[in-house]
């Protein structure tokens, strides 16, 4: 989201679905979750954050950095689920 200064991918897939379904739904009508894999040696730097509870979990990679997150992103990005 371009207002956004971080970017956060969520480590969860609950979690993304609540997301999904509970925010974006309402807010633009509609939601995906989609899953990736990064390389593990360059998503370390990004410290795991707890955002709520224990399953709430996020990586916090500031807006700036993104081009360079994409770039070690590993295979495909799939959307798993869509919500209306």
């Amino acid at each position: 989201m371009p207002d956004q200064p971080i970017f956060y991918p969520v480590l969860n897939e609950d979690y993304a679905v609540r997301i999904a379904r509970d925010w974006n739904v309402p807010a633009s009508g509609v939601g995906f979750v989609t899953r990736f894999e990064v390389d593990a040696a360059f998503a370390a730097r990004y410290p795991v954050r707890q955002a709520g509870g224990d399953t709430i979990l996020e990586l916090w990679v500031p807006a700036e950095e993104l081009e360079e997150f994409n770039d070690h992103i590993v295979g495909t990005i799939e959307v798993v689920r869509e919500f209306r």
